[in-house]
């Protein structure tokens, strides 16, 4: 059973990484200054570099969350001997290239599910309750409560209503403590009487 203590699993290598209470990070997964809130998990072999990821998030096996580039038009060669220097003998790395991915950071809201293998670009910010398709590699912002897929993804739908998402909202309920979850988890399973209970 999960407690306050994260759960981190074997083959995980953390960097500058905060996990909130009961979250889980599974097998040979990467995260590098990462911020993960309260109750969220990564399935394992996730690849997680210079990002904020609100509470209740599920992120699938394979995702990757903010990838390296290679200079595709800033310099002759793509490869990176220009900017790896060091372990080629070139001389010293290319601290401003490394920078540019950190200056270009990836925001999740909370309660939002990504599916298996998506791939989500520096500098995407990516709102409350949100689904991300499997395989899709989101190269711009993302609405709350909306569903995206594709290469590039695209919007599909949104889940709910703006009334129904308004209603939401006002719940906060991602902000709740441990003791409210659980006197109020049959709750969860009721839209209408979630919504009428408490927002």
């Amino acid at each position: 059973m999960l407690n306050k203590k994260p759960n981190v699993h074997n083959n995980v290598i953390l960097t500058d990484a905060t996990l909130g209470e009961y979250t889980e990070v599974k097998s040979y997964s990467e995260l590098f200054d990462v911020n993960m809130g309260d109750f969220s998990y990564c399935a394992g072999y996730n690849q997680i570099y210079y990002a904020t990821i609100g509470k209740f998030c599920s992120i699938a096996t394979n995702v990757r969350i903010n990838p390296g580039n290679h200079p595709t038009y800033s310099r002759i060669a793509q490869h990176h001997f220009t900017y790896r220097r060091e372990l080629f003998g070139f001389g010293k790395d290319d601290d401003a290239f490394f920078n540019w991915r950190k200056e270009q950071p990836v925001v999740i809201g909370n309660d939002v599910w990504i599916g298996h293998n998506a791939i989500i670009m520096p500098g995407v910010t990516i709102g409350n309750g949100a689904v991300i398709g499997s395989g899709a590699v989101v190269t711009k912002d993302v609405l709350p409560y909306s569903i995206v897929v594709g290469v590039p993804a695209r919007q599909i739908k949104m889940r709910f209503s703006d009334d129904m998402i308004q209603k939401i909202e006002k719940t906060n309920w991602w902000n709740w403590d441990y003791e409210t979850i659980k006197n109020r988890i049959d709750d969860f399973s009721d839209m209408c009487s979630f919504i009428e209970k408490y927002s």
